[in-house]
Protein backbone atom coordinates (compact mmCIF):
# COMPACT_ATOMS: atom_id res chain seq x y z
CA UNK A 1 0.00 0.00 0.00
CA UNK A 2 1.10 3.42 -0.64
CA UNK A 3 -0.04 6.77 0.89
CA UNK A 4 2.21 9.10 -1.04
CA UNK A 5 4.65 8.12 0.98
CA UNK A 6 3.09 8.96 4.35
CA UNK A 7 3.01 12.37 3.95
CA UNK A 8 -0.44 12.68 4.59
CA UNK A 9 -0.14 17.03 4.96
CA UNK A 10 1.07 17.33 1.55
CA UNK A 11 -1.16 14.42 -0.18
CA UNK A 12 -2.76 14.88 -3.90
CA UNK A 13 0.71 17.18 -4.26
CA UNK A 14 3.35 16.47 -6.91
CA UNK A 15 6.88 15.50 -6.16
CA UNK A 16 8.42 18.11 -7.88
CA UNK A 17 11.95 16.72 -7.06
CA UNK A 18 11.31 13.03 -7.79
CA UNK A 19 13.43 10.99 -10.19
CA UNK A 20 10.69 9.52 -11.89
CA UNK A 21 9.20 12.95 -12.71
CA UNK A 22 12.53 13.87 -14.44
CA UNK A 23 14.63 15.52 -10.86
CA UNK A 24 18.06 15.44 -11.26
CA UNK A 25 20.86 15.54 -8.32
CA UNK A 26 23.35 18.18 -9.82
CA UNK A 27 25.62 18.56 -7.04
CA UNK A 28 26.91 18.14 -3.22
CA UNK A 29 29.68 19.05 -1.36
CA UNK A 30 29.89 15.30 -0.11
CA UNK A 31 28.85 12.15 -0.20
CA UNK A 32 31.77 10.01 1.22
CA UNK A 33 29.01 6.94 2.45
CA UNK A 34 25.81 7.25 0.77
CA UNK A 35 25.79 8.74 -2.99
CA UNK A 36 23.47 12.02 -3.23
CA UNK A 37 21.44 10.80 -6.25
CA UNK A 38 19.39 8.32 -3.41
CA UNK A 39 17.77 11.55 -2.49
CA UNK A 40 15.33 11.52 -4.78
CA UNK A 41 14.37 7.83 -5.49
CA UNK A 42 10.72 6.45 -4.83
CA UNK A 43 9.88 5.49 -1.14
CA UNK A 44 11.88 6.10 1.99
CA UNK A 45 14.87 4.16 1.37
CA UNK A 46 15.29 0.50 3.14
CA UNK A 47 17.89 -1.05 5.54
CA UNK A 48 19.78 -3.85 5.35
CA UNK A 49 21.70 -4.66 8.48
CA UNK A 50 24.70 -6.87 6.63
CA UNK A 51 25.66 -4.86 3.72
CA UNK A 52 28.29 -2.64 3.89
CA UNK A 53 31.03 -1.70 1.11
CA UNK A 54 34.23 -0.38 1.29
CA UNK A 55 33.67 3.16 2.34
CA UNK A 56 31.58 1.66 5.78
CA UNK A 57 27.85 0.83 6.26
CA UNK A 58 25.38 1.26 3.02
CA UNK A 59 23.22 3.23 3.42
CA UNK A 60 20.05 3.89 0.72
CA UNK A 61 20.24 8.04 1.13
CA UNK A 62 23.00 10.51 0.97
CA UNK A 63 25.48 10.70 3.39
CA UNK A 64 28.61 12.79 3.90
CA UNK A 65 31.26 12.19 5.82
CA UNK A 66 31.93 13.29 9.13
CA UNK A 67 33.15 16.89 9.38
CA UNK A 68 36.20 17.97 11.05
CA UNK A 69 36.43 21.53 9.65
CA UNK A 70 34.28 24.43 9.63
CA UNK A 71 31.09 24.69 7.48
CA UNK A 72 28.40 22.59 6.84
CA UNK A 73 27.12 20.14 3.63
CA UNK A 74 24.51 20.87 1.18
CA UNK A 75 23.56 19.41 -1.92
CA UNK A 76 21.96 20.85 -4.80
CA UNK A 77 18.42 19.34 -6.84
CA UNK A 78 17.09 20.07 -10.17
CA UNK A 79 13.49 19.77 -9.68
CA UNK A 80 12.04 17.62 -12.75
CA UNK A 81 9.31 20.28 -13.92
CA UNK A 82 9.33 23.65 -12.54
CA UNK A 83 6.14 24.43 -9.67
CA UNK A 84 5.49 25.96 -6.93
CA UNK A 85 6.21 24.48 -3.61
CA UNK A 86 3.58 24.11 -0.65
CA UNK A 87 5.81 21.89 1.58
CA UNK A 88 8.55 19.79 1.82
CA UNK A 89 9.86 15.89 3.63
CA UNK A 90 13.55 15.84 4.89
CA UNK A 91 12.94 12.40 5.48
CA UNK A 92 15.87 10.70 7.28
CA UNK A 93 14.39 7.35 7.50
CA UNK A 94 17.24 4.30 9.02
CA UNK A 95 19.49 7.27 9.76
CA UNK A 96 19.77 7.36 13.80
CA UNK A 97 23.50 7.41 15.09
CA UNK A 98 24.33 9.39 11.91
CA UNK A 99 21.33 12.39 11.26
CA UNK A 100 21.87 15.91 11.19
CA UNK A 101 21.14 17.89 13.83
CA UNK A 102 19.18 20.49 11.62
CA UNK A 103 18.59 21.50 8.06
CA UNK A 104 17.15 24.28 6.13
CA UNK A 105 16.11 24.35 2.27
CA UNK A 106 16.41 27.30 -0.41
CA UNK A 107 15.18 27.70 -3.88
CA UNK A 108 15.65 29.39 -7.08
CA UNK A 109 14.12 29.81 -10.37
CA UNK A 110 16.34 30.08 -13.36
CA UNK A 111 15.52 29.67 -17.05
CA UNK A 112 18.03 27.58 -19.66
CA UNK A 113 20.76 25.51 -18.89
CA UNK A 114 22.89 26.67 -15.91
CA UNK A 115 25.70 24.98 -15.20
CA UNK A 116 25.70 23.32 -10.91
CA UNK A 117 29.16 25.76 -10.47
CA UNK A 118 26.73 28.74 -11.21
CA UNK A 119 24.39 27.66 -9.41
CA UNK A 120 26.79 28.16 -6.73
CA UNK A 121 28.58 31.39 -7.51
CA UNK A 122 26.06 33.51 -8.94
CA UNK A 123 22.45 32.21 -8.83
CA UNK A 124 20.51 34.21 -6.09
CA UNK A 125 18.63 31.85 -3.73
CA UNK A 126 15.71 32.15 -1.88
CA UNK A 127 15.43 30.72 1.94
CA UNK A 128 11.53 28.45 2.04
CA UNK A 129 12.61 26.68 5.20
CA UNK A 130 15.37 28.34 7.62
CA UNK A 131 17.56 25.98 9.65
CA UNK A 132 15.25 23.53 11.62
CA UNK A 133 16.23 21.09 14.00
CA UNK A 134 15.47 17.68 12.39
CA UNK A 135 13.91 14.17 14.39
CA UNK A 136 16.24 10.89 13.69
CA UNK A 137 14.22 7.97 11.71
CA UNK A 138 11.60 10.62 10.80
CA UNK A 139 9.78 12.57 7.99
CA UNK A 140 10.48 15.81 8.64
CA UNK A 141 7.72 18.10 7.41
CA UNK A 142 8.12 21.55 6.47
CA UNK A 143 5.08 24.28 5.03
CA UNK A 144 6.22 26.48 2.57
CA UNK A 145 4.95 30.27 2.52
CA UNK A 146 7.19 31.59 -0.36
CA UNK A 147 5.84 29.28 -2.93
CA UNK A 148 7.98 29.90 -5.90
CA UNK A 149 7.39 29.16 -8.98
CA UNK A 150 10.81 27.75 -8.29
CA UNK A 151 13.20 25.04 -10.81
CA UNK A 152 15.55 24.18 -8.26
CA UNK A 153 16.44 23.56 -4.16
CA UNK A 154 19.53 23.54 -2.27
CA UNK A 155 19.41 21.30 0.81
CA UNK A 156 21.79 22.65 4.15
CA UNK A 157 22.40 20.32 6.48
CA UNK A 158 24.41 21.34 9.77
CA UNK A 159 26.81 20.15 10.44
CA UNK A 160 26.93 16.62 8.37
CA UNK A 161 25.35 13.17 8.11
CA UNK A 162 22.35 11.51 5.99
CA UNK A 163 19.22 12.00 4.30
CA UNK A 164 17.18 9.40 3.44
CA UNK A 165 14.83 11.09 0.93
CA UNK A 166 14.31 14.90 -0.32
CA UNK A 167 10.59 15.57 -1.10
CA UNK A 168 9.22 18.61 -2.39
CA UNK A 169 6.03 18.63 -2.50
CA UNK A 170 3.70 21.00 -4.98
CA UNK A 171 2.07 22.13 -8.16
CA UNK A 172 3.42 22.01 -11.87
CA UNK A 173 3.90 25.31 -13.07
CA UNK A 174 6.11 25.01 -16.35
CA UNK A 175 6.93 28.56 -17.57
CA UNK A 176 5.79 27.59 -20.95
CA UNK A 177 3.42 25.01 -22.36
CA UNK A 178 5.21 23.37 -25.28
CA UNK A 179 3.57 23.98 -28.51
CA UNK A 180 2.03 21.56 -31.29
CA UNK A 181 1.09 18.05 -30.46
CA UNK A 182 1.50 17.55 -26.44
CA UNK A 183 0.77 15.19 -23.75
CA UNK A 184 -2.42 17.50 -22.48
CA UNK A 185 -1.87 15.53 -19.05
CA UNK A 186 1.39 15.07 -18.38
CA UNK A 187 2.50 16.39 -15.28
CA UNK A 188 6.36 17.97 -17.27
CA UNK A 189 3.67 19.83 -19.05
CA UNK A 190 1.69 21.33 -16.23
CA UNK A 191 -0.90 18.69 -16.00
CA UNK A 192 -2.21 17.52 -12.27
CA UNK A 193 -3.70 14.25 -10.81
CA UNK A 194 -6.63 16.11 -8.62
CA UNK A 195 -9.17 13.66 -7.06
CA UNK A 196 -9.60 9.83 -7.12
CA UNK A 197 -12.01 7.43 -5.98
CA UNK A 198 -9.37 4.98 -4.39
CA UNK A 199 -5.65 4.61 -4.07
CA UNK A 200 -4.75 2.22 -2.02
CA UNK A 201 -2.07 0.62 -3.61
CA UNK A 202 -0.11 3.77 -5.45
CA UNK A 203 -1.25 7.20 -5.54
CA UNK A 204 -2.83 8.83 -8.30
CA UNK A 205 0.33 10.86 -9.67
CA UNK A 206 1.57 8.09 -10.95
CA UNK A 207 -1.23 7.94 -13.83
CA UNK A 208 0.73 10.78 -15.54
CA UNK A 209 4.41 10.60 -14.90
CA UNK A 210 6.46 11.27 -18.08
CA UNK A 211 8.64 7.98 -17.75
CA UNK A 212 6.97 4.27 -18.24
CA UNK A 213 6.65 2.55 -14.69
CA UNK A 214 9.64 0.17 -13.49
CA UNK A 215 6.64 -2.02 -12.79
CA UNK A 216 3.13 -2.64 -11.19
CA UNK A 217 3.75 -0.55 -8.21
CA UNK A 218 4.68 2.57 -10.35
CA UNK A 219 1.17 2.91 -11.81
CA UNK A 220 -2.54 3.77 -9.88
CA UNK A 221 -4.14 0.63 -8.82
CA UNK A 222 -7.24 0.63 -6.60
CA UNK A 223 -7.94 -1.93 -4.25
CA UNK A 224 -10.57 -4.62 -4.52
CA UNK A 225 -14.16 -3.28 -5.13
CA UNK A 226 -17.01 -5.24 -3.76
CA UNK A 227 -19.92 -2.73 -3.91
CA UNK A 228 -21.57 -1.72 -7.13
CA UNK A 229 -20.26 0.85 -8.86
CA UNK A 230 -17.09 1.91 -10.60
CA UNK A 231 -13.71 3.50 -9.45
CA UNK A 232 -12.16 6.80 -10.98
CA UNK A 233 -9.54 9.62 -11.30
CA UNK A 234 -9.86 13.05 -12.10
CA UNK A 235 -7.02 15.05 -14.13
CA UNK A 236 -6.23 18.94 -14.89
CA UNK A 237 -5.05 19.45 -18.24
CA UNK A 238 -1.83 21.48 -18.74
CA UNK A 239 -4.07 24.06 -20.06
CA UNK A 240 -7.85 24.26 -22.28
CA UNK A 241 -7.18 21.62 -25.23
CA UNK A 242 -8.29 19.79 -28.38
CA UNK A 243 -7.77 16.05 -27.99
CA UNK A 244 -6.62 13.90 -30.66
CA UNK A 245 -5.80 10.61 -29.32
CA UNK A 246 -6.27 8.65 -26.18
CA UNK A 247 -3.81 6.41 -24.73
CA UNK A 248 -4.50 4.00 -21.98
CA UNK A 249 -1.56 1.48 -20.56
CA UNK A 250 -1.99 -1.17 -18.48
CA UNK A 251 1.79 -2.37 -18.39
CA UNK A 252 2.54 -4.98 -15.36
CA UNK A 253 -0.94 -5.10 -14.24
CA UNK A 254 -2.33 -8.78 -15.41
CA UNK A 255 -4.59 -10.09 -13.09
CA UNK A 256 -5.73 -6.72 -11.81
CA UNK A 257 -6.40 -4.50 -14.97
CA UNK A 258 -9.31 -3.09 -15.20
CA UNK A 259 -12.12 -4.97 -17.24
CA UNK A 260 -13.22 -1.42 -19.13
CA UNK A 261 -13.12 2.02 -19.30
CA UNK A 262 -14.79 5.35 -20.19
CA UNK A 263 -13.23 8.78 -20.61
CA UNK A 264 -15.51 12.42 -19.84
CA UNK A 265 -14.51 16.17 -20.16
CA UNK A 266 -15.47 19.06 -19.16
CA UNK A 267 -14.49 22.84 -19.42
CA UNK A 268 -13.98 24.19 -16.14
CA UNK A 269 -10.37 26.24 -16.14
CA UNK A 270 -10.59 27.36 -11.98
CA UNK A 271 -12.75 24.37 -11.03
CA UNK A 272 -12.47 23.87 -7.24
CA UNK A 273 -11.51 20.10 -6.74
CA UNK A 274 -14.52 19.87 -4.09
CA UNK A 275 -16.62 20.92 -6.83
CA UNK A 276 -15.41 18.10 -8.92
CA UNK A 277 -15.84 15.05 -7.30
CA UNK A 278 -19.52 13.70 -6.53
CA UNK A 279 -21.65 14.70 -3.99
CA UNK A 280 -22.75 12.82 -0.33
CA UNK A 281 -26.50 12.09 -2.16
CA UNK A 282 -24.88 11.15 -5.40
CA UNK A 283 -25.45 13.75 -7.42
CA UNK A 284 -22.19 15.19 -9.73
CA UNK A 285 -21.32 17.35 -12.54
CA UNK A 286 -22.84 17.02 -16.24
CA UNK A 287 -19.47 15.80 -17.38
CA UNK A 288 -19.44 15.17 -21.24
CA UNK A 289 -18.49 11.51 -22.59
CA UNK A 290 -15.46 11.20 -24.80
CA UNK A 291 -14.88 7.68 -24.98
CA UNK A 292 -17.81 5.16 -24.18
CA UNK A 293 -16.70 1.98 -22.21
CA UNK A 294 -14.15 -0.03 -23.70
CA UNK A 295 -12.98 -3.19 -22.90
CA UNK A 296 -9.55 -3.54 -21.70
CA UNK A 297 -6.60 -6.25 -21.95
CA UNK A 298 -3.91 -7.35 -19.72
CA UNK A 299 -0.15 -5.56 -20.17
CA UNK A 300 -1.19 -3.40 -23.09
CA UNK A 301 -1.33 0.10 -24.85
CA UNK A 302 -4.47 0.69 -25.69
CA UNK A 303 -5.30 3.80 -28.39
CA UNK A 304 -8.17 5.83 -28.90
CA UNK A 305 -8.31 7.85 -31.93
CA UNK A 306 -12.81 7.77 -32.45
CA UNK A 307 -13.73 9.77 -29.85
CA UNK A 308 -17.29 11.00 -29.39
CA UNK A 309 -16.21 14.82 -28.32
CA UNK A 310 -12.92 16.63 -28.67
CA UNK A 311 -13.66 19.15 -26.05
CA UNK A 312 -11.84 22.27 -25.54
CA UNK A 313 -11.75 20.80 -21.66
CA UNK A 314 -9.61 21.33 -19.36
CA UNK A 315 -10.46 18.62 -17.11
CA UNK A 316 -10.42 14.92 -17.84
CA UNK A 317 -12.09 11.99 -16.20
CA UNK A 318 -10.92 8.49 -16.42
CA UNK A 319 -13.91 5.85 -14.55
CA UNK A 320 -12.31 2.11 -14.39
CA UNK A 321 -14.86 -0.86 -14.24
CA UNK A 322 -15.12 -2.25 -11.66
CA UNK A 323 -12.04 -1.33 -10.43
CA UNK A 324 -7.96 -2.20 -11.06
CA UNK A 325 -4.89 -0.61 -11.88
CA UNK A 326 -3.82 1.54 -14.86
CA UNK A 327 0.10 2.32 -15.33
CA UNK A 328 -0.28 5.70 -17.38
CA UNK A 329 -2.69 7.47 -19.17
CA UNK A 330 -2.08 10.07 -22.27
CA UNK A 331 -3.99 12.82 -23.65
CA UNK A 332 -2.51 13.79 -27.41
CA UNK A 333 -3.90 17.07 -28.15
CA UNK A 334 -3.39 21.06 -28.81
CA UNK A 335 -3.54 23.51 -26.96
CA UNK A 336 -6.21 26.02 -27.82
CA UNK A 337 -8.23 28.99 -25.97
CA UNK A 338 -11.75 28.81 -24.00
CA UNK A 339 -12.55 32.88 -25.33
CA UNK A 340 -14.90 31.66 -28.32
CA UNK A 341 -16.96 28.95 -25.69
CA UNK A 342 -17.82 32.16 -23.49
CA UNK A 343 -19.64 34.18 -26.67
CA UNK A 344 -21.53 31.34 -28.42
CA UNK A 345 -25.48 30.58 -27.55
CA UNK A 346 -27.43 31.50 -24.75
CA UNK A 347 -24.33 31.17 -22.16
CA UNK A 348 -22.53 33.94 -24.39
CA UNK A 349 -25.55 36.43 -24.07
CA UNK A 350 -25.73 35.90 -20.62
CA UNK A 351 -22.28 36.40 -19.86
CA UNK A 352 -22.91 39.90 -22.15
CA UNK A 353 -25.57 41.35 -19.65
CA UNK A 354 -24.43 44.07 -17.22
CA UNK A 355 -23.74 43.25 -14.18
CA UNK A 356 -27.21 44.89 -12.64
CA UNK A 357 -29.33 42.92 -15.29
CA UNK A 358 -27.01 39.39 -14.73
CA UNK A 359 -27.89 39.85 -10.74
CA UNK A 360 -31.82 40.38 -11.68
CA UNK A 361 -31.32 37.50 -13.96
CA UNK A 362 -29.88 35.27 -11.29
CA UNK A 363 -32.22 36.76 -8.66
CA UNK A 364 -34.93 34.80 -10.48
CA UNK A 365 -33.06 31.31 -9.52
CA UNK A 366 -32.39 31.92 -6.26
CA UNK A 367 -32.99 34.89 -3.87
CA UNK A 368 -29.58 35.51 -2.17
CA UNK A 369 -28.31 39.06 -2.82
CA UNK A 370 -25.18 37.65 -2.52
CA UNK A 371 -25.08 34.52 -4.04
CA UNK A 372 -26.51 36.34 -7.65
CA UNK A 373 -23.87 39.37 -6.64
CA UNK A 374 -21.02 36.29 -6.67
CA UNK A 375 -22.61 34.34 -9.66
CA UNK A 376 -22.39 37.33 -11.81
CA UNK A 377 -19.02 38.73 -10.93
CA UNK A 378 -18.33 35.06 -11.78
CA UNK A 379 -18.57 35.29 -14.81
CA UNK A 380 -17.58 34.64 -17.87
CA UNK A 381 -18.45 31.16 -18.08
CA UNK A 382 -17.19 28.58 -20.86
CA UNK A 383 -19.91 25.98 -19.81
CA UNK A 384 -23.24 25.14 -18.85
CA UNK A 385 -21.25 22.45 -16.04
CA UNK A 386 -18.94 25.45 -15.12
CA UNK A 387 -22.25 27.53 -14.19
CA UNK A 388 -23.92 25.09 -12.82
CA UNK A 389 -20.93 24.29 -10.68
CA UNK A 390 -20.40 27.59 -9.52
CA UNK A 391 -23.70 27.97 -8.74
CA UNK A 392 -23.71 25.40 -5.70
CA UNK A 393 -19.99 26.07 -4.99
CA UNK A 394 -21.20 29.60 -4.47
CA UNK A 395 -24.18 28.86 -2.62
CA UNK A 396 -22.80 26.57 -0.09
CA UNK A 397 -20.27 29.38 0.97
CA UNK A 398 -23.14 31.01 2.11
CA UNK A 399 -23.97 31.65 6.04
CA UNK A 400 -27.64 31.24 7.04
CA UNK A 401 -28.77 34.80 7.16
CA UNK A 402 -28.54 34.03 3.57
CA UNK A 403 -30.15 30.87 3.24
CA UNK A 404 -33.29 32.16 4.84
CA UNK A 405 -33.35 35.55 2.47
CA UNK A 406 -33.25 32.57 -0.43
CA UNK A 407 -36.17 30.64 1.03
CA UNK A 408 -38.41 33.27 1.45
CA UNK A 409 -38.54 34.04 -2.30
CA UNK A 410 -40.29 30.89 -2.47
CA UNK A 411 -44.24 30.48 -1.81
CA UNK A 412 -45.75 27.51 0.01
CA UNK A 413 -45.93 24.69 -1.79
CA UNK A 414 -49.75 24.05 -1.82
CA UNK A 415 -50.27 28.12 -1.00
CA UNK A 416 -53.08 29.93 -3.44
CA UNK A 417 -50.02 31.20 -5.93
CA UNK A 418 -51.88 33.89 -7.83
CA UNK A 419 -52.13 35.19 -4.47
CA UNK A 420 -48.45 35.54 -4.52
CA UNK A 421 -48.03 36.27 -7.68
CA UNK A 422 -47.20 40.26 -7.03
CA UNK A 423 -44.75 39.14 -4.13
CA UNK A 424 -42.80 36.59 -6.07
CA UNK A 425 -42.88 38.04 -9.72
CA UNK A 426 -39.33 37.40 -10.87
CA UNK A 427 -39.91 33.79 -9.89
CA UNK A 428 -43.96 33.46 -10.09
CA UNK A 429 -44.00 31.88 -13.30
CA UNK A 430 -40.99 28.95 -12.86
CA UNK A 431 -42.39 28.33 -8.53
CA UNK A 432 -46.27 27.86 -10.41
CA UNK A 433 -44.62 25.18 -13.39
CA UNK A 434 -42.93 23.34 -10.53
CA UNK A 435 -45.18 22.99 -8.14
CA UNK A 436 -48.18 21.68 -10.91
CA UNK A 437 -47.92 18.55 -9.32
CA UNK A 438 -50.58 20.23 -6.42
CA UNK A 439 -53.61 21.47 -8.93
CA UNK A 440 -54.09 17.66 -9.42
CA UNK A 441 -54.70 16.89 -5.25
CA UNK A 442 -58.11 16.03 -3.77
CA UNK A 443 -59.32 18.51 -1.11
CA UNK A 444 -57.75 16.52 1.16
CA UNK A 445 -54.97 16.17 0.97
CA UNK A 446 -54.44 19.76 -0.22
CA UNK A 447 -55.74 21.06 3.01
CA UNK A 448 -53.43 18.32 4.94
CA UNK A 449 -50.57 20.31 3.40
CA UNK A 450 -51.65 23.80 3.69
CA UNK A 451 -51.83 22.75 7.26
CA UNK A 452 -48.62 20.75 7.61
CA UNK A 453 -46.66 23.76 5.58
CA UNK A 454 -47.83 26.36 8.24
CA UNK A 455 -46.63 23.73 11.48
CA UNK A 456 -42.87 23.73 9.33
CA UNK A 457 -43.38 27.26 9.11
CA UNK A 458 -44.06 27.91 12.63
CA UNK A 459 -41.15 25.31 13.83
CA UNK A 460 -38.60 25.94 11.30
CA UNK A 461 -38.77 30.04 10.55
CA UNK A 462 -39.03 29.20 6.86
CA UNK A 463 -41.18 27.55 4.78
CA UNK A 464 -40.87 23.71 3.09
CA UNK A 465 -38.93 23.61 0.50
CA UNK A 466 -38.64 20.86 -2.23
CA UNK A 467 -37.71 19.81 -5.37
CA UNK A 468 -41.26 19.97 -6.66
CA UNK A 469 -40.89 19.20 -10.14
CA UNK A 470 -42.43 15.84 -11.15
CA UNK A 471 -43.65 15.28 -7.49
CA UNK A 472 -47.47 14.84 -6.92
CA UNK A 473 -49.12 16.27 -3.57
CA UNK A 474 -49.01 13.22 -1.60
CA UNK A 475 -45.41 12.63 -2.21
CA UNK A 476 -44.82 16.25 -0.70
CA UNK A 477 -46.47 15.76 2.04
CA UNK A 478 -44.64 12.54 2.91
CA UNK A 479 -41.63 14.21 2.61
CA UNK A 480 -42.71 17.59 4.45
CA UNK A 481 -44.33 14.78 7.29
CA UNK A 482 -41.05 12.76 7.26
CA UNK A 483 -38.48 15.66 7.82
CA UNK A 484 -40.97 17.59 10.46
CA UNK A 485 -38.98 16.35 13.12
CA UNK A 486 -35.64 17.09 12.09
CA UNK A 487 -33.43 19.49 14.03
CA UNK A 488 -33.60 23.04 12.68
CA UNK A 489 -29.75 22.65 11.90
CA UNK A 490 -30.33 19.53 9.83
CA UNK A 491 -33.49 20.74 8.16
CA UNK A 492 -31.61 24.06 7.08
CA UNK A 493 -29.09 22.21 5.78
CA UNK A 494 -31.93 19.73 4.05
CA UNK A 495 -33.38 22.33 2.56
CA UNK A 496 -30.72 24.23 1.43
CA UNK A 497 -29.81 20.75 -0.60
CA UNK A 498 -33.01 21.02 -2.10
CA UNK A 499 -32.81 24.83 -3.43
CA UNK A 500 -29.56 23.91 -4.78
CA UNK A 501 -31.87 21.49 -6.73
CA UNK A 502 -34.48 24.22 -7.68
CA UNK A 503 -31.67 26.91 -8.38
CA UNK A 504 -29.81 24.37 -11.44
CA UNK A 505 -33.02 23.54 -12.85
CA UNK A 506 -33.90 27.50 -13.18
CA UNK A 507 -30.38 28.27 -14.19
CA UNK A 508 -30.96 25.59 -17.25
CA UNK A 509 -34.17 27.60 -17.92
CA UNK A 510 -32.48 30.61 -18.58
CA UNK A 511 -29.87 29.35 -20.46
CA UNK A 512 -32.09 27.90 -22.48
CA UNK A 513 -34.31 31.33 -22.70
CA UNK A 514 -31.49 32.88 -23.22
CA UNK A 515 -30.39 30.76 -26.19
CA UNK A 516 -34.09 31.45 -28.03
CA UNK A 517 -33.11 34.86 -28.56
CA UNK A 518 -30.04 34.73 -29.63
Amino acid sequence: MSTEDGAAAFAGLVDLAARTVGGQVLLASDDFFAQKENLIEPGRGVFIPEKYTERGKWMDGWESRRRRVPGHDWCIVKLGVRGQVHGVDIDTNHFLGNHPPYASLEACDVSGNVTPEALCDTVEWTEVVEASPLKLGAQNLFAVSDRGPFTHVRLRIFPDGGVARLKIFGVPAPATVPEGRIDLMGVTNGGRSVACSDNFFSPMVNLILPSQAENMGGGWETRRRRAPGNEWIIVKLCAPGILDELELNTAFFNGNYPDMAAVDGLAWPDAPVTALVPNVDGSELEWQPVLSRRKLQADRVHRFAELEARGPFTHLRLRIFPCGGVSRMRAWGHVTSLTGMAKEGGLGTFNALTHEHAVAQLMRCCGSTRWATRMATRRPFVSLTQLLGAAEDSWWKLGEADFREAFSHHPEIGADTAKLRERYAPTASWSASEQSGVTAASDATLTALAKQNRAYAERFGHVFLVCATGKSADEMLAKLTERFDHAPELELRIAGGEQVKIMLLRLKQLIHEASETV
